[in-house]
């Protein structure tokens, strides 16, 4: 059984469907990229899955449990499912050790001693160690994600879930965040990343999908779907974000 199945979701808004039918399977372990063009539903994918937005219909099964039943746990769905937002969404009024403890003390009830324990070890993990009492004002581009994914690794998710990990970055930074993602697949995390950086897709995945229209066109390893796939649209598609790398 997958870690993570998606059957047939559908989210419409004003009536229009922005998802139309998605199926997605996601094992332990595995890494998968979701691409495709501006405003075809990639972050609405995401972001249904844990259910910060609600699905219009079909199902969302993690570990065997339909998580798309009214009567789910959310908020410890979101625990399970870690969650890099593509603007990083720290508390500006909170150090960078600090936004990592908040979600170790209010939800998993650790004491002060045991969350700053966990907060340092994820921010030497990060290579952030040196920066734990800076707040995100004082950080850089690059600094502030490494803490955003040390607050989501903090929470020992069984997945991690990156929104545009590289968008609001410049290159070099992104090539950093790059490597450290990479790390990550080298570690065995299990990641589902939404992006537009073939760079980033070709280091870190398993498996790219190619989403389209709401509907999930392709799918394949890397360098079929990036370099030779059969559909000339998908093929287009992947030389227009190549030349823009």
């Amino acid at each position: 059984m997958a870690l993570l199945e998606v059957r047939k979701l559908v989210k419409a808004f004003d009536g229009k469907a922005v998802l139309d039918g998605v199926d997605l399977d996601l094992e332990e372990g595995q890494v998968k990229v979701i691409m495709g063009p501006s405003g075809c539903g990639k972050s609405t994918l995401l972001r249904c899955i844990n259910r910060l937005t609600e699905p219009t219909s079909g199902q969302v099964i993690f570990r065997g449990e339909d998580v798309t039943r009214p009567d789910t746990d959310v908020r410890a769905l979101r625990q399970r499912i870690g969650f890099v937002f593509q603007n990083f969404a720290l508390y500006r009024h909170l150090s960078a050790l600090d936004n990592i403890k908040l979600g170790l003390r209010k939800l998993r009830a650790m004491s002060e001693q045991e969350a700053t324990s966990r907060a340092e070890h994820e921010l030497r993990r990060m290579m952030m160690q040196d920066h734990g009492a800076k707040y995100p004002a004082q950080l850089s581009g690059g600094q502030k994600q490494r803490v955003a994914i040390a607050r989501a690794l903090a929470m020992d998710p069984a997945v991690l879930f990156f929104d545009e990990p590289t968008s609001a970055l410049d290159p070099h930074m992104s090539r950093e965040v790059v490597a450290l993602i990479n790390q990550l697949y080298l570690d065995n995390v299990t990641m589902l990343c939404v992006t537009h950086d073939v760079f980033l897709a070709r280091h870190i995945s398993d498996r790219v999908l190619f989403l389209d229209h709401g509907c999930v066109r392709a799918e394949g390893d890397a360098d079929h779907l990036l370099e030779d796939h059969e559909d000339p649209h998908i093929r287009a598609f992947f030389g227009r974000e190549t030349q823009g790398q």
